[in-house]
């Protein structure tokens, strides 16, 4: 097993390489990528039944993550193939202007570096990953957990050998096969050869990595998110709103895990929206107010409140005003997504002004909080921290800038 000192090295190398590689080569590395597992397909589904089998211990609510079929393997590859059409950051200057000591100053995007990615059961990152580390020129160390170890390791080899044949350096993507805590920690602090490391994953992960890590860490991920009804909101609208925003797909970051509903419209309007989410097989928590409204809504508890549930459960708030929902959002949020259902624009233009999110939507379900819905293509994930980048991260938040400055024989007086 190679060692992680040893991994860094071959990033390092293969960052320098891809710093200077023009875009038609990147974007002919993403083809042969994405060709290559379709060709590999075979193999892939092979490693993630293993995986599957080998799940004993997971969360039913988490094995879908896991899973792969053909359709998410063409999925993976078009996400690729997506990422070869997207404009290369590292293409463009930003800005350029002459000092007033006459020296011309050119402000252009460069790649990070190595970036090291540590994730969860959630084979599809690695591909993900990959392609928009690969197309901003960055090189990339996977870890991901045990429980998509075969998975990701065959992905990861079909991704090499593709870059191999290609003529680009294979250690541009490297995964690391051995999925203990002891290794996750070493590549934390793996300070001189990683240059920034995102956490995939749940809350958990997340702080764990944002404590221990010696590597400057971009914080990604939980998703606290709430959806507020005013008293001014269309309530068909906001009933279809929340229902996709927590239904669609609940184990999602983007997900909404509280509804909180203006008390002038609560009382005929939560037994609707209740019904509606009950049919759908979610079990609602909420506070006195909700279940004087709903007797079978179960009691809330404080930390339900902070509670990402990655599943069909959600609790409901009666809120006075929207000043008191900016008030409950801002104190038990992540800071991911969050929307306000309402036919007053100026309430929802406070709403987005004031609450601290990433994303704040006006009558629009958080579900669109996503590198592809954004028009950024694949994602490498959604920031909740505030330096560098916030909100999804595509190729242009993989990037920093340089200033490169000519002169003609200037020297500082």
């Amino acid at each position: 097993m190679t060692s992680l000192n040893q991994i860094g090295k071959q990033a390092q190398i293969a960052a320098r390489q891809l710093a200077i590689l023009d875009t038609a080569s990147k974007n002919k590395g993403l083809i042969a990528m994405a060709d290559a597992l379709i060709a590999n397909q075979t193999a892939i589904l092979t490693a993630n039944k293993q995986d599957l089998a080998n799940a004993n211990e997971m969360p039913k609510k988490f094995l879908d993550r896991l899973m792969l079929n053909e359709q998410r393997i063409t999925d993976m590859a078009n996400g690729l193939r997506s990422i070869a059409q997207l404009s290369d950051p590292t293409a463009q200057i930003d800005r350029g202007w002459i000092s007033a000591d006459g020296l011309q100053i050119i402000q252009r995007r460069v790649p990070l570096g190595v970036i090291g990615i540590i994730f969860e059961a959630r084979p599809n990152v690695t591909a993900d990953a990959a392609g928009l580390t690969f197309k901003s020129g960055n090189a990339v160390i996977l870890r991901g957990g045990k429980e998509a170890l075969q998975t990701n390791l065959a992905i990861a080899k079909a991704l090499r050998e593709a870059l191999t044949q290609s003529g680009l350096p294979a250690d541009a993507i490297q995964m690391v096969a051995d999925p203990s805590h002891q290794s996750a920690q070493e590549m934390m602090n793996l300070t001189k050869y990683i240059d920034v490391l995102i956490p995939r994953g749940g809350r958990g992960l997340i702080q764990r990595v944002i404590k221990t890590a010696t590597v400057p860490v971009i914080e990604t991920g939980a998703g606290n998110c709430h959806v507020y009804v005013d008293r001014d909101a269309d309530l068909e609208m906001a009933t279809a709103i929340a229902v996709n925003a927590k239904v669609q797909r609940p184990s999602v970051c983007n997900a909404a895990e509280k509804l909180l509903i203006h008390r002038q419209v609560a009382s005929t309007y939560l037994p609707v929206i209740a019904k509606a989410l009950i049919k759908h097989g979610v079990q609602l928590r909420g506070d006195e107010a909700a279940r004087k409204i709903v007797p079978e809504i179960i009691p809330v508890t404080a930390e339900d409140w902070d509670t990402e549930y990655n599943d069909l459960i959600m609790a409901v708030k009666v809120v006075d005003s929207l000043d008191a929902a900016i008030t409950h959002i801002n104190d038990h949020s992540t800071h991911h997504s969050e929307t306000i259902i309402t036919n007053n624009l100026e309430r929802g233009r406070k709403f987005q002004e004031q609450i601290d999110s990433a994303c704040v939507y006006v009558n629009a379900s958080t579900r669109f909080t996503d590198g592809g819905m954004f028009g950024f293509g694949a994602e490498i994930g959604i920031s909740t921290q505030k330096l560098h980048a916030r909100g999804p991260m595509g190729l242009h938040q993989l990037t920093t800038i340089k200033y490169e400055i000519t002169g003609n024989g200037q020297i500082r007086k």
